[in-house]
């Protein structure tokens, strides 16, 4: 499993599967081979549900969104 976290605060979201994790990649832009975080607002749901994204996924990141315009995501394997 995959946790992810909001990078403003290091706060635990949820954790994901291996699939999601890859919809995440798969879909969002990456600043390099290295990139572990993402920028999420409500156009961003939008793609990953188009990109098939699990709905516990969507789910789980429109409650981190809340009523926020946007918010910065990471992952990290869970240790």
């Amino acid at each position: 499993m995959i946790n992810l976290y909001r990078v403003a605060d290091n706060q635990l979201i949820g954790s994901i599967s291996p699939a999601d994790l890859q919809v995440l990649i798969d879909v969002l832009e990456e600043e390099s081979s290295e990139d572990r975080d993402y920028y999420i607002d409500a156009p961003t749901l939008d793609l990953l549900a188009d990109g098939g994204a699990s709905e516990a996924v969507l789910n789980m990141l429109r409650l981190a969104l809340g009523t926020s315009e946007g918010i910065d995501v990471r992952w990290a394997d869970r240790e």
